[in-house]
């Protein structure tokens, strides 16, 4: 078979700094290895559910590309939905979020879901960026013979002159790579690390600070605090090789999210050989193991946060048992290109299936 042309039906600007969007970014720059041309459709980015209107235009792009393939981008699914008719066939979701989203008020969760849903029963292939999205899909109805996980990659490249002193004369340094969002738990996290006694450790806070300005206010607050201003770094966001080279410069990766549908972050700082340290929630209990690759704890425990913080801060030889336990059990998860091999394999054979 030649190329086959995949055009992907996502949600405002491709080029975001969050998950979905890397992972999408990751799979276009692979295609032409299996032999593809992946290009971006979007939904204009406004308030909910204003975009669902330009429907008619979106499926007019998508037409114009004349695709052997549609994947629709789980963050767009909803505007999609009562338009798919429209679209060319075949059509395949890709699933970053529960059914409803993250992070919305009731009302707009509740009417998001039965439209995400909608969609995806329509779609002949799902697939799924955690084993965790399979049973909430399968819980709404959703076949499980049209769902395939295909997991995010582990493997981040990093800056090659990069030595970088994250400790900054502390005993160690913790990371954290999140946008500054509430489910993110940056406060909290902030919180606990006032009790981390100085100078215990440095944290480092990479992401983009700048996507909730009330959230960011709150966070900005803590941080202007005299027991934190010296201990805790902000970067802002920051390109793909220059996180890479942090990852591999810190002592552990900490990040008390509510809600992650895989956490590629924790699989990149557990390859990096980082010990995690998070809330026991979603996905993060399909990568770390508690006390043997990092903390998982109960959520909203602030205590117990400062604890695993400080106790990986004064226990090099635990610091060193958590890396090595983490980067082994990283190499059990995908590498980009065995998840990329993977994506356009459902991709091809959904596209010969439908021309027998």
């Amino acid at each position: 078979m030649a190329f086959f042309r995949v055009t992907l039906v996502t949600f405002g600007d491709p080029a975001a700094l969050t998950g979905g969007y890397l992972y999408h970014r990751r799979m276009a720059s692979a295609a032409t290895t299996y032999e593809a041309v992946l290009s971006f459709v979007s939904f204009p980015d406004r308030r909910f559910p204003l975009p669902a209107l330009t429907g008619p235009t979106v499926a007019g792009q998508v037409r114009q590309q004349r695709p052997d393939v549609v994947a629709l981008d789980s963050i767009a699914a909803a505007f999609a939905a009562p338009w798919l008719r429209s679209f060319p066939g075949p059509l395949a979701a890709i699933v970053h979020q529960s059914p409803g989203g993250i992070g919305h008020g009731a009302v707009r969760s509740l009417v998001q879901r039965k439209l995400d849903l909608v969609a995806y029963r329509r779609c002949d292939r799902i697939m799924v960026a955690s084993e965790t999205l399979i049973d909430e899909l399968t819980k709404h109805g959703v076949k499980p013979e049209a769902i395939v996980f295909v997991a995010p990659g582990r493997d981040v490249a990093a800056t090659k002159d990069a030595a970088l002193d994250l400790r900054r004369g502390r005993e160690s340094a913790a990371l954290c790579v999140a946008n500054w969002s509430e489910h993110k738990g940056i406060v909290e996290l902030l919180r606990a690390f006032t009790m981390v006694p100085d100078p215990l450790c440095t944290l480092h806070l990479v992401g983009d600070d700048d996507v909730d300005p009330r959230y960011t206010a709150r966070v900005v607050e803590l941080l202007a605090r005299g027991d934190l201003t010296e201990k805790v770094v902000r970067h802002g966001p920051l390109p793909s090789e220059e996180v890479g080279a942090m990852y591999r410069a810190a002592d552990m990766f900490v990040l008390p999210s509510m809600r992650e549908a895989y956490g590629t972050v924790y699989g990149e700082a557990m390859a990096a050989g980082l010990p995690v340290v998070g809330w026991n929630l979603g996905n993060l209990a399909h990568l770390a193991r508690h006390e043997r690759d990092g903390f998982l704890l109960e959520p909203g425990d602030l205590a117990g946060l400062t604890e695993a913080i400080t106790k990986l801060s004064q226990d090099g030889e635990l610091r060193d048992r958590m890396s090595h336990s983490a980067s082994e059990r990283s190499n059990s998860f995908s590498t980009w290109n065995e998840s990329a091999a993977l994506f356009f394999s459902v991709l091809r054979t959904l596209v010969e299936s439908t021309k027998r």
